[in-house]
């Protein structure tokens, strides 16, 4: 608007038969976005933009509101009268109406460039904006007793990741994640945090289920795939709260498949078991793995480091082992695996023996190897230590380790009869043995 009053102040004393000479062009210029139209048509007498001033020779000034381009002089004498006039009463026209218009600065009028990603970039931010609801931060509280004043109180002793299941509020995450826990929160993306309470779990897979009383609103389960068709190489996305960090994303491929850990609580073999270079730290345990679609294909659970840190090699339960885990879980609290009911030496000692198999330390008579008529290894009379069976195969698949056996029975049923083949001294046997549940499961 200033601009406006300055043409209008400036050609109120404008006269048009005084010209004086040699006079230096000047320029003024419009704080403001407006759009002219410069009219070209030679046959129209307005051959000039609105709003620009032009004198009759090249040395009076020009006035340009958008641009400095010179335009040709008029050669109609009686011009100037009405070019004259004309800016006297755009200028006047131009200041009223900015007066009375409530025109923002000119900064209003730039509009900023959005930030322009790549094609992969915004998949996965849209990737993490539609999965982090879903994921949770656990907290695990434990029971600590005051040494002066004796006073019980809640200490936290960890932390860790998990993810929204079903719209019921259950809760997948790790075992070790709780493990020991006398109280359990689940924090929610919205920050609202909830105790929870366990529904059941599975220490030799490292899988356990908690259920949150929250509303149906609030709850968005994960998007479930599967793992049985990944490729080393795919891209894998993994969310979780590393170092209480909550909501942390990081990317990575699929390193490696088929690998085997062993559980942290009761050293069974995990097998089928995803390898991947995405960062996993602690605090990212029991959070999800997700493919480039966003669906749900593992449980982030170990890392190889002798730091603790990550190193490159993470490890992730494959989800089609944790659906069945989880809906035996949230059916019956409990998972029922077959077990042989025997404890085996470890495999280095039978590896000293010059044999390969599983060597019975012991089996307890109320177990299915026991009523099988299976023998432990013990001491005569005399001290001297009597070696008990080898089981060197199951079924007819070899047994050369701890993990043999474990993979085995991992692929049977609870009732069902298997033939158990074992070196007892000299010798080679086949013994029938029916599977039964652990005592603490039945």
């Amino acid at each position: 608007m200033a601009a406006a009053f300055s043409l209008a102040s400036t050609f109120s004393h404008f006269s048009p038969p005084s010209r004086p000479p040699n006079r230096t062009p000047t320029s003024f210029f419009l704080p403001k976005s407006i759009s002219l139209q410069n009219f070209t048509d030679p046959s129209s007498h307005l051959r000039y933009p609105i709003c620009s001033l032009l004198p009759h020779n090249k040395n009076h000034t020009q006035i340009s509101a958008t641009t400095h381009t010179k335009l040709p002089t008029p050669s109609n004498p009686f011009a100037s009268i009405w070019e004259s006039l004309l800016i006297f009463s755009t200028s006047a026209l131009l200041s009223f109406s900015l007066f009375l218009t409530d025109v923002e600065p000119a900064v209003a009028f730039v509009v900023t460039t959005p930030r322009k990603l790549q094609t992969d970039e915004l998949a996965t931010v849209r990737l993490f904006q539609e999965n982090t609801p879903s994921v949770v931060y656990i907290t695990n509280l434990a029971a600590r007793q005051d040494a002066f004043t004796l006073d019980v109180l809640e200490v936290p002793q960890g932390s860790g990741s998990g993810f929204v299941w079903d719209k019921d509020g259950h809760v997948v995450t790790n075992y070790h994640v709780i493990r020991g826990a006398s109280d359990l929160r689940v924090t929610l993306a919205d920050q609202t945090t909830f105790d929870a309470k366990v529904v059941g779990f599975d220490q030799d897979k490292d899988v356990a289920v908690l259920s949150i009383d929250a509303p149906k609103d609030k709850l968005r389960p994960i998007p479930v795939g599967i793992s049985a068709d990944l490729l080393v190489g795919q891209k894998v996305f993994a969310i979780g709260n590393p170092f209480g960090l909550d909501h942390t994303l990081t990317t990575g491929v699929i390193s490696g498949l088929r690998r085997e850990i062993s559980s942290a609580a009761t050293g069974r073999p995990i097998q089928d078991v995803i390898q991947t270079d995405a960062a996993i730290n602690p605090g990212n345990s029991g959070g999800p793995l997700l493919d480039s679609s966003g669906n749900l294909i593992g449980i982030n659970t170990a890392i190889y480091s002798p730091s603790g840190a990550s190193s490159g090699v993470g490890f992730s339960i494959p989800v089609d082992t944790v659906s069945g885990i989880v809906d035996q879980l949230v059916r019956f609290g409990k998972v029922t695996r077959p077990i042989l009911g025997i404890k085996f030496a470890p495999d280095q000692s039978v590896e000293q023996l010059g044999v390969s198999g599983v060597l019975v330390l012991d089996a307890p008579a109320n177990g299915p190897a026991g009523k099988a008529g299976l023998r432990p290894t013990k001491r005569d009379a005399y001290g001297r230590l009597i070696l008990g069976d080898i089981i060197t195969s199951v079924d007819g698949k070899k047994v050369m380790n701890g993990s043999d056996l474990y993979r085995i029975l991992d692929q049977c049923k609870v009732g069902d009869k298997v033939t158990v083949e074992v070196l007892r001294g000299d010798h080679m046997e086949k013994i029938p043995v029916i599977l039964e549940p652990k005592p603490d499961e039945s």
